[in-house]
């Protein structure tokens, strides 16, 4: 038998847990399920245990708009952020919600009742199928499977390990050892300075810098408030704050980035003196914002370079041997333990298989709508932050929206909602995806995801105070966006709801 629920929310993670939330409290008439391919909460906060992982932006923005950070640190690590998901979790009731050890492998949409039909396959092997019709993907954005590891020469020679950060052994004793961490993102970031100070002698290698910015890791403004205000008020203000920062920030890198960087390569000299090669190791060939800003908290990772705990090495790999890593330019890196932290390996829709109607869905044919569905997708929403900002406030804007959505069908007595792009824009010129944002882990597989036109709706909107507006206030039977019935279910009429029926009501 195969069970049926009104929602089904894939993933719970930091973005599925929210969303399972908004449901529950915006639209309590509605069943839903969140299907969980591991056996815990938390997604990228329960995967990754590597030495000091912590969050790469503040608490306030990456925390819910609906439950406070409580943590008097504001750049979190990753045990007290997974905590954090959890009690959620918990207060809202969502656990009794997830079904653990499913994973998603395909999902068919049948217009003729408007249902998706989603195979799931569970730890022993084998597989489940449920019924829903709405499908909600929260599933992240890379691969739990694989990160990405460079095929580098001479691998088999070396003696030690080659470890993933997204895979880090448990039992790995790195106390005194000779550490190549290989990398210049977050995680490398992260690693170097925890690592070091725990003992090991730790090199960064890199192929290129990356602007870095150092911020205390306790939001003194925020930690007064919450002794001045009620705790709602206090993470509200808070929250309104840091979004404001990082927007007039990113608008600036935008609009000024020769300032910009002028700026942040001068923070980084008042770091490290003025004889540390700061245009070598730190000055990027591409503009503030072209990439992701690195955030470190309170200097950890100037403190480890000053102290000659760690070291940051700019150079191209030559090949590996048993002594560790041969530079181009000759010099060689020895090493007990090689770390590759080269990034991650992005997928599209969780790797599922996605069908209409028996059809095959190619999401790299399709138009995105608003960054969240794709063209002639019904009844499908995927959930992806913000690559200039905070993650979770795009995730909370697109569960908010989804309730809309879903109130506003249940008041009209529709059960498809399908993004159509008018004849008339077939032919609008095409960008990828994300555009005006380089790194490699993205560019990889942008020709695999939905393209965005030239005008709205039909762009993936990377801007937080727009789309707030857009998402809470914005008309939904805007032309493009269809509300039809199921062809078995034409010509009823739709169910009466009271005028004052609390599921319409929407959370502020």
């Amino acid at each position: 038998m195969t069970d049926e629920v009104d929602v089904l929310i894939v993933g719970a993670g930091l973005s599925g847990i929210g969303a399972a939330v908004h449901l529950h409290r915006d639209c309590p008439q509605h069943t839903f399920t969140l299907l969980e391919r591991r056996q815990a909460i938390g997604g990228t906060w329960d995967i990754f245990r590597y030495p000091g992982i912590r969050s790469d932006s503040d608490m306030h923005t990456l925390g819910y708009s609906f439950k406070p950070w409580r943590n008097p640190k504001a750049i979190a690590d990753g045990p007290s952020i997974r905590e954090y998901v959890c009690e959620a979790a918990n207060e809202y009731q969502v656990n009794e919600h997830i079904r653990f050890g499913h994973k998603v492998v395909s999902a068919d949409w049948d217009s003729s009742t408007s249902r998706w039909t989603v195979r799931a396959e569970q730890a022993d092997g084998s597989s489940v199928e449920l019924r829903a019709n709405f499908l909600l993907m929260c599933a992240g954005y890379y691969s739990y499977d694989r990160g990405h590891m460079p095929a580098f020469r001479g691998r088999e020679a070396f003696d030690g390990p080659v470890i993933c950060p997204q895979f880090w052994p448990e039992d790995l004793d790195y106390k005194g050892k000779k550490v190549v961490v290989i990398g210049s993102g977050a995680t490398a970031m992260t690693l170097v300075p925890s690592m070091a100070r725990d003992g090991a002698e730790v090199v960064m290698l890199q192929r290129s810098p990356t602007y870095v910015v150092s911020r205390p890791s306790r939001d003194l403004i925020a930690n007064t408030l919450r002794k001045l205000l009620p705790e709602k008020w206090a993470y509200a203000v808070t929250r309104f704050k840091n979004t404001r920062f990082q927007q007039w920030f990113y608008r600036r890198s935008r609009t000024a980035p020769d300032k910009v960087r002028e700026r942040l390569l001068g923070w980084v000299r008042d770091e490290l003196g003025p004889d540390y090669d700061v245009e070598k190791h730190f000055t990027p060939s591409y503009n503030p914002w072209d990439q992701r800003l690195c955030l470190v908290p309170d200097s950890d990772l100037f403190e480890v370079l000053r102290d000659g705990s760690a070291r940051i090495v700019t150079d191209h790999i030559a090949s590996l041997n048993e002594r560790g890593i041969l530079l181009e330019s000759g010099e060689q890196l020895d090493a007990d333990i090689i770390v590759s932290a080269t990034g991650l390996e992005l997928v599209v829709m969780g790797e599922s298989e996605f069908s209409i109607d028996g059809e095959p869905v190619d999401f790299s044919g399709k138009w995105t709508y608003k960054g969240l569905m794709a063209s002639d997708v019904p009844n499908m929403v995927t959930t992806f932050g913000y690559i200039n900002a905070s993650w979770t406030l795009r995730a909370d804007l697109t569960a908010e929206w989804v309730c809309r959505v879903l109130n506003h069908m249940r008041a009209t007595g529709t059960t498809q909602v399908t993004p159509r792009v008018p004849a008339d824009l077939a032919d609008m010129p095409a960008r990828p995806w994300i555009d005006d944002f380089s790194p490699g882990y993205m560019e990889r597989v942008m020709d695999q995801f939905p393209r965005q036109g030239d005008r709205a709706p039909w762009l993936n909107p990377q801007n937080y105070g727009r789309d707030r507006a857009m998402f809470r206030k914005g008309e939904l039977e805007d032309g493009a966006l269809r509300f039809t019935q199921a062809v078995a279910d034409q010509g009823q009429a739709p169910p009466e709801e009271p005028a004052d029926d609390p599921a319409l009501k929407l959370s502020a």
